[in-house]
């Protein structure tokens, strides 16, 4: 069986239900059966089981990958937090440059911030992590 996607206003296929599973899908994501009449991926029940076990598949490794990142970067701010390494694992660069300066500034006082940071970043919850310090647009978030 052969669908087609309506993704960003252009038509994408044929392709196979696994293959849908490539695209940036939801379950309004219009899709036409082998050329026929668009509906939303939702009232395609083989289409809609695909899409939940990807999803639930793709949320258990993100997930994972939080958490890990949460116990490291909580780890390394109480340790290091003065040299900035917990941005820089992080992906905010900026961010780790500024808390070196800080640190070289406050003679080092800003360590003590950073103990503060670490301390919790390690309670707080997996979504609250994610949205303060991996999703955030913030250069230099801190609590």
């Amino acid at each position: 069986m052969n669908y087609f996607l309506t993704i960003n206003g252009s038509s994408v296929g044929p392709m196979t239900k696994e293959q849908i599973m490539s695209y940036n899908v939801n379950p309004d994501t219009p899709v036409s059966k082998d050329g026929g009449p668009w509906a939303p991926l939702y009232t395609y029940p083989e289409l809609m089981q695909v899409y939940q076990s990807y999803s639930a598949a793709g949320r258990t490794v993100r997930d994972q990958e939080v958490q890990s990142k949460k116990v490291l970067c909580g780890i390394l701010a109480i340790l290091v937090g003065s040299l900035g390494v917990q941005y820089f694992v992080l992906g905010k660069v900026a961010g780790g440059f500024i808390t070196i300066l800080l640190s070289l500034v406050t003679c080092g006082l800003w360590s003590i911030v950073t103990l503060i940071q670490g301390i919790m970043m390690l309670v707080m919850s997996d979504a609250d992590f994610e949205r303060k310090y991996v999703q955030s647009t913030s250069v230099l978030p801190l609590f």
